[in-house]
């Protein structure tokens, strides 16, 4: 069971909140879905669901279209939305409860659910009396309670501490190997973390879509490297494996990219000495999916 999005456009009167998005997520894959505030995350989100329609294009779960299926495909689906809505003035399992008959869940899912989200040492309380970390675990255990094939997880890790982060990363992992899961988040580490590829929208339209190994295994390498005195760019230009510099106006600071595993800082070391030039300082990073990220949403913005 999968998720399949063709050319999915969604406007709210003049404005294309999602446009021309398609993109696909397979059985056991956990796919970061990330962006800008107001980029079309929710609103896609919402389309998978069958919360709102497109205005044109289509979704697809399991093959069959989210519109003309909507009941059917939503029984198979759990949906952690960006703002968890919860009544508060239940007890936990009380709440488990009321979920578990809609539907049509055998109760004893309920304390399967507590103890896979950690929720037990809270599950006596009200849902008012938790903190918003555990909030978020009972939206978690609402949404896996009636064993989904798809989980459609928003901003899931919202008011965690670093402890229970870790703990919900690996749940999520551990789930994402016999289910779809599409996890929208801010916090790149955790896409880093726990997915098998990434997409990146940005006004509404797809920027990106990676594997994380193929990230990883990335070989750009960005060094930034401070020189005594302003060279033309010309000259850094003959560097070998190169492929951008950058350099604000009056700087001595160079930020230099190159395509290649091998450490340049030999190379510029050389470069700086044949051009009787003096290293002020010199610092050396990895291009990681922040970079990217940075990349394509704010050179698209």
């Amino acid at each position: 069971m999968g998720i399949k999005v063709e050319n999915l456009t969604k406007l709210y009167g003049s404005q294309k909140a999602v446009n021309e998005v398609s993109f696909s997520v397979k059985t056991g894959e956990v796919v970061g879905f990330l962006g800008p505030n107001g980029a079309g995350k929710s609103t896609v989100m919402k389309i998978l669901t069958g919360f709102i329609a497109p205005t044109s294009g289509e979704a697809f779960i399991d093959g069959r279209s989210v519109q003309e299926h909507r009941i059917t495909i939503q029984k198979k689906i759990g949906y952690l939305p960006e703002h968890n809505p919860l009544y508060l003035e239940m007890y936990v399992r009380e709440y488990l409860r009321f979920c578990a008959r809609i539907h049509k869940t055998d109760k004893k899912k309920i304390e399967e659910v507590i103890k896979l989200t950690g929720l037990s040492p809270e599950s006596h309380k009200k849902i008012e009396q938790l903190s918003k970390g555990f909030r978020q675990r009972v939206g978690l255990a609402a949404a896996l309670l009636h064993d989904p094939e798809v989980l459609i997880l928003d901003e899931p890790t919202t008011g965690l501490d670093p402890n229970q982060l870790v703990e919900i990363r690996e749940l999520i992992k551990e789930v994402g190997k016999t289910k779809t899961v599409l996890l929208s988040t801010h916090i790149m580490q955790e896409v880093e973390a726990v997915c098998d590829r990434v997409l990146i929208i940005n006004k509404g339209k797809l920027v990106a879509d990676e594997k994380m190994k193929s990230l990883r295994e990335a070989t750009d390498q960005v060094i930034q490297v401070e020189f005594d005195y302003k060279i033309e760019t010309v000259a850094l230009k003959r560097l070998p494996n190169l492929v951008k510099i950058e350099n604000p106006t009056g700087s001595l600071l160079y930020e230099l990219t190159f395509n290649t595993k091998e450490d340049q800082r030999g190379v510029i070391f050389d470069f700086a000495k044949e051009n009787g030039l003096k290293i002020l300082q010199m610092n050396q990073k990895l291009k990681n999916l922040e970079d990217l990220f940075h990349e394509l949403t704010l050179v698209s913005s």
